[in-house]
């Protein structure tokens, strides 16, 4: 009980909430910039603008098939050399966004591909341009039955976020190895806390998911 005490103590708690507010952010901004773009690439392979559905399809293919830490390992040694000098958090920031743009362009495609060519071909026969039909009966269609997908790889971002302690960012995964490399009785009850914050965060993440689906259902 008394490591558990002095495991938890405020200063400890403190170090850990700095590194999980840099968590927090990492994954906000990674799954804010990477669905913006990556629902752009499947927009483009959807269209039949073939030079934009090409080059969507190249970048999607090669970047989903690489692994992250690969990816990451890029963003940390590989921007420098392009004469990008950025902070930790932004190199592994721009990690995160370059493989996650890929795993949600194929989602978003997936889900605009879900939508019956009947519709489409009904509301072009009403005089709707492509856009307008894109916009207006297939996004609006696609998203609510992406939501599901769409949710459950944006907890998988916030766990992908883990992999940044391996380059020194002080995310809350790196806080608690600095914690218990101090006090290595304070492993097993800083684990579980930090298993927890997970757990919470994703939790939420569902939650808020499932009241959009009954919603927009």
């Amino acid at each position: 009980m008394d490591v558990i005490v002095q495991a938890f103590s405020a200063s400890n708690l403190i170090f850990l909430g700095k590194g999980l507010l840099i968590t927090i952010w990492l994954a906000i901004v990674s799954i804010a910039v990477s669905f913006v773009f990556g629902s752009l690439l499947a927009i483009f392979r959807y269209s039949k603008t073939l030079v934009l559905a090409q080059l969507a399809f190249v970048y999607t293919e090669i970047v989903r098939n690489l692994p992250l830490i690969l990816i990451l390992y890029f963003a940390f040694f590989g921007l420098p050399e392009f004469g990008l000098q950025l902070s930790i958090f932004w190199k592994m920031a721009i990690g995160l966004i370059l493989f996650e743009i890929s795993q949600l362009a194929e989602i978003v495609r997936g889900g605009l591909n879900s939508i019956e060519k009947g519709q489409i071909e009904a509301a072009r026969s009403t005089g709707m341009t492509y856009r307008q039909t894109l916009f207006h009966i297939i996004i609006p269609q696609a998203f609510k039955r992406m939501i599901p997908a769409l949710v459950s790889q944006f907890i998988t971002i916030v766990k992908d976020t883990s992999y940044t302690a391996m380059f020194g960012l002080m995310d809350v995964l790196n806080a608690a190895q600095i914690i218990w490399n101090q006090q290595f009785s304070f492993i097993f009850p800083i684990i579980i806390l930090v298993a927890v914050l997970y757990f919470v965060i994703n939790f939420t993440l569902s939650s808020v998911s499932l009241r959009i689906e009954k919603k927009l259902g």
